[in-house]
């Protein structure tokens, strides 16, 4: 080899034993950071949010300079995948008006919830999980499972998220039309709750766009990247990532990269 590139064999050793410069020490140690940064969130995590989370902890490094990294060393974050939507909107049950009209953006907690339901593949077959989210924090605030995607599945949700959150009188709740939400029952209880009902207009997804955002980044960053045998075996997993990951260690562009519980305590800070 040494022939070949026309150098010679006591240069090439002494080339081996030629102590590293900081400036290589630094990039080995920053590149070990990056790696244990994109391991520790379970490669959910891309270049820029990489990037905040090294920034937050007193790293300085661009989002480039880990694009740059990430893209030699081929670590790359979950890929994306589409989902269909579950929920039938064919039926009598009256249907509240579009009174969120896309306005997603909530200046106080308690202001604006959505809720929506997807489905989780398992071996034993489909298991649902029905979900509300706060706007102000995105924090997913209700949640529930079970293998039939019914009405009660959807109630237990909102009485998760009514029991944790103690809102006061005017929560704007906001839906798809399907059956599960535009029952009696469920209507019955947003009166019990003193909530306002707005409902997506037919045939529209946009009108939900951020609770089916969180049900997409769920199915990318979780359920695609796991074969799971059993329900029970999916509720674990989910519980895990809504309550240990999304609301308490997922830092989010749209909060300005703080996570949906250190967004939603900062609030209280600045009003105690």
């Amino acid at each position: 080899m040494c022939s070949v590139l026309g150098v010679s064999k006591s240069g090439y050793f002494k080339w081996l034993k030629r102590p590293k410069s900081d400036r290589q020490k630094q990039h080995e140690k920053l590149s070990q950071e990056i790696l244990q940064t994109h391991l520790e969130f379970n490669q959910r995590y891309g270049s820029v949010k990489i990037a905040k989370t090294l920034n937050k902890r007193g790293v300085e490094v661009s989002e480039r300079t880990v694009s740059r990294i990430m893209t030699k060393n081929q670590w790359r974050s979950c890929t994306v995948k589409k989902f269909k939507a579950t929920t039938n909107s064919k039926h009598q049950h009256p249907v509240s008006e579009n009174v969120l009209d896309r306005q997603f953006k909530a200046s106080k907690p308690n202001q604006l919830w959505v809720a929506d339901i997807t489905y989780i593949p398992t071996n034993e077959g489909w298991l649902y999980l029905a979900t509300v989210m706060d706007l102000y924090s995105r924090k997913i605030i209700g949640w529930a499972m079970n293998k039939t995607m019914t009405k009660e599945l959807v109630t237990s949700a909102l009485k998760m998220a009514y029991k944790r959150q103690k809102p006061g009188k005017g929560v704007i709740h906001h839906s798809d039309r399907g059956v599960q939400y535009a029952s009696s029952e469920y209507q019955k209880l947003l009166i019990k709750y003193n909530m306002i009902g707005s409902m997506s207009r037919k045939g529209n997804c946009y009108d939900n766009a951020c609770i089916e955002s969180f049900h997409g980044i769920l199915k990318r960053e979780l359920v695609y990247q796991t074969k799971y045998k059993t329900r029970e075996d999916a509720k674990k997993s989910l519980f895990r990532y809504i309550e240990f990951f999304y609301n308490s260690k997922r830092i989010h562009s749209t909060l300005g990269y703080y996570t949906p519980n250190e967004f939603e305590r900062l609030y209280g800070n600045s009003t105690a």
